[in-house]
Parts: structure tokens; sequence; C-alpha cells
């Protein structure tokens, strides 16, 4: 495996010469299409031989919505251990509210692939977002939880879900013990039956941490309740916050030296994204919102625009700047650089997972360069 970053008047061809490899096998691992145009500065995945047989075995899955389109899941599922069915909400009353579109389909597809689907759960208010009212009356409550391991334990057997995922978030800070004995609480009780339990937590750097986002998060005490924890390190670039990369290296790699002081290394997955943000600028707090773009999709505006990619050292991580309509724009992204710059990070701390939010669009090289140096468990391993 090599990483060539396209340099001006470089083509395809001119590439693929100088790096041994097929025209054919360049495009295809990086979704070149025709007429294969490049942008300065992209990064490109130079295929090698075989993967080394001495991968390290990895805990990898990704969250989707029942949406996706079915060559995107069916191409993505070969590199993955659990697919993550996002997302199934509750009522006041500890019902379950299933998603929108039919999941059958994709449930189906994963176990076709030897792929565990698991039944993701988040509390989701009528208006689409998290709703930390839902949390507290549920956590009090042992009642409500109670008719919500009923129906929970009824959907995951007859939809055949292979696990559990709590992704609880703006969890308030007095809600911090009684969401842990939640989680200790259902773990016990799906652990029974056979379902793992992953619960994912905001990203914290301390126990400490002020915010919504934090408080009510207990690494230690989660990291005790769950089978598995997947850190959500991503969205210090977002929609509404200062043009930066959605997963800076050096924010990532604090939160997993805060992580491994709470949380045993052989529950710990880290996240990864797989999007990244354009920023019209300049930036102005509670005004400017940012678009998400997909890695190709950063790419390509890069190549429309004329746009050099640059690279960030500090932060791992691919950014251009481009004028359009008299409006300069700020785009941060994700290549192959960045991503193995991620998986070099799980392989120095002895980290056994990965999880993506989210698998909604292909990005073939991340595959790529992460079946180079990873083996995807299979359920039972």
């Amino acid at each position: 495996m090599n990483i060539y970053i396209v340099q001006p008047g470089d083509s395809v061809d001119s590439i693929a010469a100088s790096q041994n490899v097929s025209v054919e096998a360049l495009t295809y691992d990086n979704q070149i299409y025709p007429p294969y145009r490049l942008a300065v500065g992209q990064a490109l995945y130079i295929r090698g031989g075989s993967p080394p047989e001495d991968r390290i075995p990895l805990y990898v899955f990704g969250y989707a919505y029942p949406f996706i389109d079915p060559d995107n899941l069916d191409e993505t599922l070969p590199f993955l251990t659990d697919l993550y069915v996002f997302s199934y909400g509750i009522t006041l009353e500890g019902d379950l509210v299933p998603p929108q579109s039919p999941d059958d389909w994709m449930i189906d597809r994963a176990l076709e692939a030897g792929v565990r689907p698991v039944l993701t759960l988040t509390p989701f208010g009528p208006d689409g977002r998290f709703n930390n009212s839902l949390v507290t009356n549920l956590v009090h409550n042992p009642q409500i939880q109670q008719r919500l391991m009923w129906n929970l334990g009824r959907t995951m057997q007859e939809k055949r879900f292979g696990g559990l995922d709590i992704d609880f978030e703006y969890i308030l800070a007095d809600d911090r013990q009684a969401y842990a004995d939640f989680v200790k609480r259902t773990t016990q009780i799906m652990n029974q039956f056979g379902y793992q339990v992953t619960v994912a937590l905001a990203p914290k750097t301390s126990a400490g941490q002020v915010g919504l986002l934090y408080e009510g998060v207990d690494y230690r005490l989660l990291g005790e309740a769950a089978n598995r924890v997947l850190l959500m390190t991503y969205e210090w670039g977002y929609t509404y916050g200062p043009p930066m990369a959605v997963a800076p290296i050096n924010m990532v790699r604090k939160v997993v030296d805060y992580a491994i002081t709470e949380i045993p290394l052989y529950k710990i997955s880290l996240g990864i994204p797989n999007y990244g943000y354009d920023w019209p600028l300049p930036y102005e707090r509670g005004v400017t919102r940012a678009e998400t773009v997909s890695n190709l999709e950063a790419i390509q505006i890069a190549i429309e625009n004329g746009a050099e990619i640059q690279f960030d050292e500090e932060a791992m991580s691919p950014f251009f700047r481009y004028w359009k309509f008299g409006i300069q724009h700020e785009v941060w992204f994700e290549d192959v650089r960045s991503y193995k710059a991620k998986f070099d990070l799980i392989k120095e701390y002895g980290l056994t997972g990965a999880g993506y939010w989210q698998i909604m669009q292909f990005f073939r090289a991340n595959w790529l360069v992460l079946s180079q140096m990873f083996e995807a468990r299979k359920v039972g391993d």
C-alpha cells in the first residue's frame, strides 16, 4: 500500500505508470470516473500486494439509515463486523418508535453477508432531535424501563437483531448515575439472551469536562456497565461551528488518552467520520451554516473550482478554500491520509474497534486502507 499526492500536470495515466499500477486499478480504488479529472493535492490510494497475514483483528461497524443505497450497503458489508441500524426511538411510556423507513431488507442483507445487525436506541423527540427529558423520564422510572426491555426483547427477536447500541446524548448532569445504572441493568438483561450492548460516549478529555454534551456521561461507570463503548471522536468541526477538521487527530488523541484511564482497552472502539463540511466565509457564530459533503463530493468541489487541496499536519486532515458566486468557502473532509492516521492511532493504543458515523456514502479507499491494516472480526470470533 502507498499513498500518492497529485502534483500539477499529473494524469491518471502518468500516476499509474509512475506507481506501477494499472489505470483500471487506480481509478477503481479511488472512485475516479470519466473524464478522470484530478485535484492538485488529492491523496490517492495505491494498491500493493495482498493484505499481510498478520493483520490485527478489529471490531468494525458502521451506522446506517434504512434508506441507504442497496449497492452501497452491499459494497460495505464485507468490511464490517456489525451493522448499526439507525435508529429506534422511545416514547414516554417505554414503547419503541421504529425507523421511518422499513429496515427488514438491510437486516436480511447483513445476515446474508455474515454481519450482525444491531438495533440502535435513541431518545429522539418529535422534532427528530435528542431529547434529554425522555432520558430523565426513562432512567428514573423502573416500570418504564421494564416496559422498554420487553419491547426491545420482542423487537430484537422478531427482527433478528444480534445486539443493542445505546446512543443517548445531552444527558443531564443530575442523570449521570441513573443513566449508568440503566445501561448496566440493560446490559445484564441483554447478555442473558446473548445480545452484546454498546454505549456511545461523547468525546470527553477529562472527568470534570463541563457542557451539556459531557456532564451526564461518566466514562468509568459506563465503561463498567456496557460490553463495549464507542468514543464519538468527531464533530469538532460541525454544522454551526467555525471551519475546522471534523476529527482532528490531536484532539482525538486527547480523548483516547483520557478514555484509557477509565475504560479497559478491550472495550474501546474509536469513532470515525465518513463525511466533511463546506463552510461559507466569513464565519459568523449563530449565522453561518456549513453544508455536509461526502469525501468524494469534497474532491469534486475542489476539481470544479480549481482549488488545491492542502493538508493540516497537526489535525492530519485535508482542507481547501475556493470562491463561488463571490463567496469564499472552506472545506474540511477525510481522505486516505486522515484515515490512516486514525488507524495508526488504533494500533498505537491497542484499541479493539472502529465505528463509522456513518456509511451512507461509499468511500472505497478508506476500506482498502483499513483492510490492509486490520482484519474485520466476524460474529463469534
